[in-house]
């Protein structure tokens, strides 16, 4: 049977006094579940939610591949030098922090901004930094991590369109936006949005958009 974490059943942390509401799928940080830790290389998919002026200072990383996708609103990235780049929904961000990086994220809109972080660990530790913006990544277009044995593909629904994750790798699914049901894996599971599932079998998994529905695939190696 496959891993399901529920929307609600997320970790909450973050500082609500500072309009930082986060939602943790996996183990993190302060935050820790024995049954929940790193599929693969990916470590990390957390729900921000900013509050309009909220954000984080500028802060450092290094050693991970952080690819953000936003939900609602525009996340606000800036880097050591000042520059500041804008990521609306349909676009995809990803930062390689190589051997180390400092940046600011934040939300500058006048609405509410809430977006995904996943961060994956690279094959190779250090490196140069790096940094792209997709903007309006195409549906069910591989996005190859460069540095990560992990591709990243998003996948839009019509009411009742089905698409599958081939089976003999890890995949972690999360249904961004709308309902589904998956099935292939055992008994039907019926998901909603901010349901994430962990799969690990050599089975071929399949969801059925019940209603128009965003779903973020990761397909991944290790």
């Amino acid at each position: 049977m496959p891993h399901v974490t529920r929307a609600a059943d997320r970790f909450r942390g973050g500082d609500p006094a500072a309009g930082i509401d986060t939602r943790h799928a996996f183990s993190f940080a302060d935050h820790y579940d024995p049954e929940n830790v790193r599929l693969g290389p990916l470590t990390a998919c957390n729900e921000e939610r900013l509050a309009p002026g909220a954000g984080f200072p500028p802060h450092a990383h290094r050693d991970v591949e952080i690819v953000s996708w936003v939900l609602s609103g525009e996340l606000t990235h800036e880097d050591e030098d000042g520059r500041a780049t804008v990521v609306r929904p349909g676009d995809l961000q990803r930062l390689t922090a190589g051997a180390g990086v400092r940046h600011v994220e934040r939300n500058a809109g006048p609405e509410p901004l809430r977006f995904l972080q996943m961060w994956l660990i690279p094959a190779e530790p250090g490196g140069e930094p790096a940094y792209e913006v997709v903007r309006g990544i195409a549906d069910d277009i591989p996005y190859a991590l460069p540095r990560t044995p992990a591709v990243l593909r998003v996948r839009r629904l019509g009411d009742g369109e089905r698409t599958t994750l081939p089976g003999g790798r890890l995949g972690y699914l999360h249904l961004a936006a709308g309902a589904a049901e998956l099935t292939g894996t055992g008994p039907a599971v019926a998901l909603t949005a901010g349901d994430a599932v962990r799969l690990t079998d050599d089975g071929e998994a399949a969801v059925r958009a019940a209603g128009a529905a965003e779903l973020l695939m990761w397909e991944l190696s290790g």
